[in-house]
């Protein structure tokens, strides 16, 4: 059963209320507020939004030449909207009555040249080109059918549009790189000859059927003989002497490192890394740490998990050499990467270079977080002030992640968070004060994160004031917060 919460902001939603719309759409994709999780029912409300959103804007001009679906989609407003719809899973949204309003959100997101572009290009390449997907595309292929105009082309022409954004994505340094890269090879061409080969090695281990597989270009050939020259798979019989006990030759080794490469070239992480490792045998002739090194942090961009724990634990050891800003944020990142993927020594080494405070009830500032919180919601009730607003914000995050006074009033909020952790760095107001880099572990702190941002973006720098303004502001503030909700808070 939805929360007292839930219920409050879907009444403020269904009252127009463009903040409560989009806040309830995100309540339908993550299940906060004990929401159901119905990607279809958010994607309903954000089109609400966005629509809304679009007539406050016409509103603002006088002349009323200007029609709604002439305003540019790359102004602020209109594309916070559409990158909140880019989150949407939205092939599970397809049989929704929503569905053709973020069809056509996704694609017009796609060609916009902002970072949510990616996740929309991604989507979209995803849903129309994955093998895997044959079901859902056979469905959207159907529902094309019946459009008149207003799809973007048949299926076949989305398809080449779909592919080139996947190249993009395959080329380009995003988050879906290393996936734009995997689904590539998928989609290498499988004639009948280069299958029957390939199953004649799956099911007879027929060699020469292998080699000539990877002969003719497939890339899990190419990695699976390299595995096997180099002896990373079961032990293989060869006519080979080998140098050393339990190694394999140098003759065989090159020739495991000539077909890794090739696999390699063709994104294959598992490739980089076995070439990593080869670099790093003694009796390899081309022995090289710092190739062998520049091959591990290849496979660690595309995505491999111990190759990710690997960097992350190198860095970490160099740490007082590395010249970074924030010391330990690069090795950080890495260990992060790999824990997400399950790697059982990421979580010890992550716990002792990230902070983790999780629960806000155990954290200073809860109470006055909730009042903050308070009056944000009601802040044109209250008449608040900018500064006052932005000052709230502040204590919601220094409640999330447990700052200290000095750190809550002087964090730069639009430059704290990173992918997987806030850095919290003051010295360029009290040198002595070290950074801290503190983990993101819950919804709750990236959401507090988020709408803390987006009221930072749209303030001047200079706005809150020295060191000694903010601390005159915070206690008039906190006083105030303490005087209007301690006896709200008390009741409810």
């Amino acid at each position: 059963m939805a929360s007292r919460e839930f219920l409050k902001i879907l009444q403020f939603a269904r009252m127009g209320d463009v903040s409560a719309q989009q806040n309830l759409a995100s309540a339908y994709l993550t299940g906060e507020f004990k929401a159901p999780i119905q990607p279809a029912n958010a994607l309903i409300w954000l089109e609400k939004s966005y629509f809304s959103v679009k007539n406050q804007i016409l509103g603002q001009f006088s002349s009323s030449s200007i029609e709604i679906s002439q305003l540019d989609d790359s102004a602020p407003e209109i594309l916070s909207v559409l990158q909140q719809i880019s989150m949407v899973p939205l092939g599970r949204t397809l049989n929704s009555p929503a569905f053709s309003f973020g069809w056509e959100s996704f694609w017009k997101l796609a060609k916009l040249n902002v970072d949510a572009s990616y996740v929309a290009q991604w989507q979209l390449a995803e849903l129309l080109l994955d093998p895997n997907k044959k079901d859902l595309q056979s469905e959207l292929n159907a529902w094309l059918s019946k459009q008149k105009g207003n799809s973007g082309g048949d299926f076949s022409s989305l398809q080449k549009k779909a592919k080139e954004f996947l190249l993009n994505l395959a080329n380009t340094e995003t988050p879906f790189t290393n996936c734009a890269k995997e689904l590539l090879i998928k989609l290498q061409p499988k004639d009948e000859a280069l299958s029957s080969l390939w199953n004649a090695w799956l099911l007879e281990k027929n060699e020469a059927a292998l080699i000539q597989a990877a002969e003719l270009g497939l890339t899990i050939a190419k990695l699976t003989l390299g595995l096997r020259l180099g002896q990373f798979t079961e032990k293989v019989s060869t006519e080979e002497n080998v140098d050393e006990p339990g190694g394999k030759s140098n003759a065989s080794l090159k020739k495991a490192a000539y077909w890794l490469e090739l696999a390699a070239k063709d994104g294959d992480r598992d490739a980089w890394f076995a070439l990593g490792e080869i670099y790093r045998r003694p009796q390899f002739s081309g022995y090289s740490a710092s190739e062998s090194d520049r091959c591990f942090d290849r496979a660690a961009d595309l995505g491999h998990a111990q190759a990710q724990f690997r960097r992350g634990a190198n860095s970490w050891r160099k740490r007082e050499k590395n010249e970074e800003k924030v010391r330990g944020l690069q090795a950080s990142y890495w260990i992060w990467q790999a824990h997400q993927q399950g790697v059982p020594e990421a979580k010890d080494l992550l716990s002792k270079i990230l902070l983790s405070c999780p629960d806000p009830k155990k954290n200073d500032w809860h109470e006055l977080a909730q009042f903050s919180d308070k009056a944000i919601n009601h802040h044109v009730e209250h008449k608040l002030e900018q500064e006052w607003v932005l000052l709230c914000h502040r204590l919601i995050i220094a409640n999330q992640f447990n700052l200290s006074k000095a750190e809550l009033l002087l964090c730069d909020i639009s430059q704290l968070q990173h992918e997987h952790c806030v850095v919290v760095d003051i010295r360029y107001e009290l040198p002595k004060i070290l950074p801290r880099l503190i983990q993101i572990d819950t919804t709750q702190q990236r959401r507090s994160l988020l709408a803390a941002g987006k009221v930072f973006a749209g303030s001047e720098v200079e706005q809150e004031g020295n060191l000694r303004q903010r601390r005159y502001r915070f206690d008039r503030v906190t006083k105030w917060l303490k005087t209007t909700f301690t006896h709200e808070l008390t009741v409810s």
